[in-house]
This record gives C-alpha cells, structure tokens and sequence, in this order.
C-alpha cells in the first residue's frame, strides 16, 4: 500500500493547513465553539470556498473525492485546529445524497447546511433500536445528539416505516430545534418530530445509514490524530521549557520515555485510520472502522492524561491551548460509538 497522499490531496491539505493556521487559532475557536451558532458562519463560507466540502463527494456526485483518503485528510487538518465547523453532518450527509443519488449542489457549495438524526435516548448507536416512525408522508419522533443540527437548514432523519428503515429529508422549519453547546465546544441539537413534513429520500437505508457511518468514524478518528499530534508536540516543547533542579524537565529520561510512548501510540492511530480509510465503501469497512474507533478511544485518553500530567497544573486552565484539546480528544470517543460499543460490534465480527 502506498501511504503517500496524492498531488491533488496534498494541495488540498497544504491549502487547509494554512488557512485553519492563520484563520482559526485557538482564541478564535473558543470565541466560537461556545457561543450561539457554536460556529463561525463567516469562516464556513470561506472553508467550503477551498473545496473542503466537494473532497468529501465523488466526482459522480458533483465532487471531486470522495474516498476514505479524502476524507480522512480533510478531518485531520480540522483536528489540528479543533475546528468546531459542522463538517461532519455535511460529510454524513453526502454519502446519504450520494446513495440516493440525490442533487448536492447546495450541500457542497455550503449554501444549505445538513445534518443527520439518527440516535436517539435510548438508541444512541444501534440503529435497529430505534423509535421515530414514518407514514403517509409525515415523521414522528425525537432525534438526540445530532451533530451541526443547530444551525441545519435541512435534516436527513432515520425513520422506520413498518419493517423498513428508511431515511428522510426534513426541513428545519418543520421541527423543533433546540440547539446547545457541547462540553469540548462546537453545536448539536435535540430534534422533535411531530407530523413533520418528509420527504422519502432512501427505502430500505441499512446499507446506506451504515456507510454514513462508517465515513463519519474514518473522519472523527482522524480529526482525533491531527488533534493528538498537536497536543504532542504541545507537550514536547513544554519538556523543553519548563525548568526544574536548574535544567529542562523534558532532558529527565522517565519523561522522555513517556512522551515517546504518546507518540507510538499516535503513529499506531495513524495507521488505523490509513486502514479504515482504505476499506471504506468495501465488504470490511465496518469491521475496520469499529477497530479503528476501538483502538483511538484507548490511545486518545491515554495521550490527554499523559499530556496533562507532563504540563502539570496549567493544562487544566481555560486559557492554555493543551486543555482544549484534551478535552476534545476525550470527548471524540462518545461520538458515533465509543470503546465498548466497538469492541462489542468487533467481539460479534470475529
């Protein structure tokens, strides 16, 4: 396998990097990320001009990507920045369109912001238990933890009609939106249904809600290793500044051995997501995706402890930048499945 990136996803990460670097620092995020949209508007417009947006939909579909490659690039440089921009509802989003083979052009251009409902209270990541019904037309139910959702234009909703499950596209007009903040920054929303106006976009979604899935795990567990290779780095060259007995605490060996476990466990994720990334849309993809989900979780809370502990005491103040990305990187494990549920779906798969 050839794990250099190609000329085109190159550009397009040279292109992110150096716009989310010199537009989105730190201070900026958090001005953002906690505030009502729980996103800057102005700086999704400007993201989706550099094609962020078309490198998630294959050319089929009016993009220009679409693999789990493209994906997984864009993610990354997202997570170097924590950017709380709704990309994943947009990401999730087309590869439902892309199913359907429904018209993106507005969901691209980022015109029309979407997100997905699909868990619920008390089916948070098994689709097979959910609640929300569909019929003549019209969808009943609540839709929880649905990321982007404060500031959608349009719903994509998972809905059972009888036996099928189906997927929807609901106007956000048509449904009560309650949006919040989460705790690592960056919007979600409860979504109540009642006779909600629907249109029937997929029957007999299974396939389709699982490939969205799966996009949304290779994306969330990449953002985790740009987010993880920055907290790294953070502490390294805190090692290098702080002084203790009259010398840098970082030329201390336990420490360096500590830091260089932080960055195996980093490179391991890395490859992990280079995997899922490339099984994505294949018969395994699943499989991959939960072990990849499995295996950052795990690394993820093992790398913020190790950075906060080797910062000592201001790695938990608002103001230092390690704090926020701590706590992102912990909170990235409750989104579309945690730990045990994907060490459960791999148990069940062996």
């Amino acid at each position: 396998m050839n794990f250099d990136l190609t000329e085109d996803r190159q550009m397009l990460q040279d292109s992110l990097r150096r716009y989310l670097g010199d537009k989105y620092t730190v201070e900026h995020r958090n001005k953002v990320a906690y505030e009502a949209p729980f996103h800057d508007d102005a700086k999704w417009g400007e993201l989706t001009e550099l094609g962020a947006l078309f490198a998630l939909a294959p050319e089929e579909a009016g993009g220009m990507g679409g693999a789990g490659f493209d994906i997984s690039v864009v993610f990354e440089e997202l997570g170097r920045v924590i950017c709380p921009e709704p990309v994943l509802g947009a990401l999730m989003a087309s590869r439902l369109m892309t199913a359907a083979g429904a018209d993106q052009e507005e969901l691209l251009a980022g015109s029309t912001k979407y997100a997905v409902g699909l868990g619920e209270l008390d089916a948070p990541y098994d689709m097979s238990g959910i609640a929300t019904t569909a019929s003549g037309g019209k969808v009943t139910g609540r839709k929880s933890i649905v990321y982007g959702g404060q500031a959608a234009d349009v719903f994509l909703v998972a809905a059972k009609d009888g036996d099928s499950l189906n997927v929807y596209e609901v106007k956000a007009a048509d449904a009560s939106v309650t949006g919040y903040a989460l705790m690592d920054g960056g919007g979600a929303a409860e979504v109540v249904l009642e006779d909600a106006p629907a249109t029937l976009l997929i029957e007999g979604a299974d396939a389709a809600i699982e490939d969205a899935i799966n996009a949304g795990i290779v994306a969330l567990c990449a953002e985790a290793v740009g987010a993880m290779d920055v907290l790294h780095k953070m502490t390294v060259e805190y090692l290098g500044q702080r002084k203790q007995f009259g010398r840098p605490i970082g030329t201390f060996q336990v420490l360096q051995h500590r830091a260089v476990d932080m960055l195996t466990e980093i490179e391991q994720s890395r490859s992990i997501v280079i995997k899922a990334a490339a099984e994505l849309g294949g018969p395994d993809a699943s499989r991959y995706c939960s072990m990849a989900k499995n295996l950052i979780g795990r690394a993820g809370r093992l790398v913020a402890e190790e950075a906060i502990q080797m910062h000592g005491g201001i790695a938990m103040t608002w103001e230092y930048p390690g704090s926020h990305y701590a706590k992102r990187i912990i909170m990235l494990d409750a989104q579309l499945g945690d730990t045990d549920y994907h060490l459960m779906r791999v148990a069940q798969a062996a």
